[in-house]
C-alpha cells in the first residue's frame, strides 16, 4: 500500500492499493481518479500502514482511502465500518473527516 501524508490545517492522509495509483474508475455520473499527485507515497507494509493510521486518527487528521486491501485494514483499524465504504467500478473507497 501506498501512504501520503499532506500537511495542512489538518492533515490529510492518502492511502491506496499500489496498484491502483494512476487510474480512473467512472460509473454512472460519478468518478474516482487516483492521481498519482496526491496517492503516490512511500510504500508501506500492512503494519506500518495500520499503525499510521491509528496514530494519525488521534491527530483529527482526514482520510482518503482507496482500494479493497487499504479500506479492509481501515476497518480493522477502527477508523471505518462497512457502512461508509463506497464502490465505483467494484473498486472500494472512502473519505473520512475525524
Amino acid at each position: 500500500m501506498l501512504v501520503k501524508i499532506h500537511k495542512s490545517y489538518r492533515d490529510i492522509v492518502a492511502i491506496c492499493d499500489s496498484e491502483l495509483v494512476g487510474k480512473v474508475f467512472e460509473e454512472d455520473k460519478y468518478q474516482l481518479d487516483v492521481k498519482e499527485s496526491f496517492f503516490k507515497g512511500n510504500e508501506k507494509t500492512k503494519q506500518e500502514v495500520l499503525k499510521i493510521m491509528q496514530d494519525m486518527a488521534k491527530e483529527d487528521a482526514t482520510f482518503n482511502i482507496i482500494g479493497p486491501e487499504a479500506t479492509e485494514l481501515a476497518m480493522e483499524a477502527g477508523i471505518i465500518t462497512q457502512e461508509g465504504i463506497k464502490k465505483i467500478q467494484g473498486v472500494p473507497f472512502a473519505l473520512l473527516l475525524l
